[in-house]
């Protein structure tokens, strides 16, 4: 699903126009951004949970060159399906 495809969802089920759930959708996704930015973490019940990981160095290997690299630590987000998601997914 694309987001403008997510949007017309949107806009069907909540009844509304489309630039209300462009607008909406806009704004839970700033949110959740910076949430992250600010290293908070989110978390929606029945959905899942949205955090920040932190990723240690690690060294790898070029595979053409098969020189040893080293990759410097990093913070990545990640994402947790909740339990009500997983079973859904799962019916």
């Amino acid at each position: 699903m694309t987001k403008t495809q997510l949007i017309n969802s949107i806009a069907e089920k909540a009844n509304c126009t489309k630039k209300d759930a462009s607008c909406a959708l806009e704004a839970v996704l700033a949110s959740i951004q910076e949430a992250l930015v600010n290293g908070e973490k989110v978390s929606i019940i029945g959905f899942g949970t949205f955090e920040v990981r932190e990723r240690s160095e690690k060294v790898r290997t070029n595979p053409r060159t098969g020189e040893k690299m080293i990759c410097p630590p990093c913070k990545a987000p990640a994402f947790k399906a909740g339990k009500a998601l997983k079973e859904a997914v799962n019916k």
